[in-house]
């Protein structure tokens, strides 16, 4: 079986890549040589060997690449990789030279919206890619235009998604937290709403969070979170008070249940239980003042 794809008309272009990306007739795919492929500039999503891309490996030593990625040409030479990072990776680990690949001819702003819908078809995406590639899109859209009055750009991006447009919002706040942050959230060690209230905290003070944290692996919580980022937002967080915030002990209402065949026997029974509730108060009272 031959894995060449080159001068092959696509027709399926919009059931392999979405509704949002389109393919004119002068458009072929060609067969590109792994050594001119380069990746997307400040691409979010991670290539990464593990389980998944060994699968995709043997899939293609077995088939070949079945779906081909998107490119354009670079001012330096080359190709930049649109669509296709993992399949291009795994057709080198499979021991293949070139890869097919769609050449489009596009500016930074569609490039990125088509990097961003296309990656985002993935069943399993980690918290700071998501976060990187929502504010790519939006940056993007803007730069275009699209954002028109507050939030249009938002609302469109949640048509296209699927997801509410607060969530958007919220992971592209979560864009601004620094990577050892969100290297954090991605671990699971920094939950999403903590992360986003750090979020609002400038550099210097994420980076004392992010200090403090690798010395005391505790679990922040959204009360904590929430104070950092007031007293960040009001100019008077200090390193010393991230460290008195994030060591405020994390402490449970306590609850202690007194069955009413113990206590019913000191109180006659006409009483009722708030007159018995504020005898046992009153005499708790008495206690307190002798100690």
């Amino acid at each position: 079986m031959t894995r060449s794809a080159s001068k092959i008309k696509l027709t399926g272009y919009k059931d392999l890549f979405g509704s949002g990306v389109t393919m004119s007739d002068k458009e072929e795919i060609t067969e590109i040589p792994l050594n001119e492929l380069h990746e997307f500039a400040n691409h979010p999503f991670h290539v990464v060997d593990n389980d998944e891309m060994n699968e995709l490996v043997q899939s293609i030593k077995e088939h070949g690449v079945l779906i081909p990625g998107i490119v354009r040409r670079r001012m330096e030479g080359g190709y930049e990789i649109i669509a296709g990072h993992r399949r291009s990776h795994a057709a080198g680990l499979a021991g293949l030279k070139t890869v097919p690949m769609i050449i489009k001819n596009c500016d930074d702003d569609v490039s990125t919206l088509l990097m961003v819908d296309t990656n985002l078809q993935r069943e399993s995406i980690l918290p700071s890619e998501k976060a990187h590639a929502y504010k790519m899109k939006y940056d993007a859209m803007k730069h275009q235009g699209k954002a028109g009055r507050s939030g249009d750009s938002l609302k469109e991006m949640a048509e296209e998604t699927g997801e509410g447009w607060k969530t958007i919002q919220r992971y592209i706040w979560l864009a601004r937290l620094s990577d050892e942050l969100l290297e954090f959230v991605d671990q699971k060690k920094l939950g999403l709403v903590p992360g986003i209230d750090i979020s609002f905290l400038n550099v210097k003070p994420q980076r004392w969070v992010h200090d403090y944290l690798l010395g005391h692996p505790l679990n922040v919580t959204t009360a904590q979170s929430a104070k950092l980022k007031q007293y960040g937002q009001s100019g008077e967080l200090t390193e010393a008070m991230v460290g008195l915030i994030l060591s405020e002990e994390k402490t449970r209402p306590r609850k202690v249940t007194i069955g009413s065949d113990r206590i019913g026997k000191y109180f006659p029974e006409n009483y009722s239980n708030e007159e018995i509730e504020k005898v046992i108060y009153q005499l708790l009272d008495e206690w307190k003042n002798q100690k």
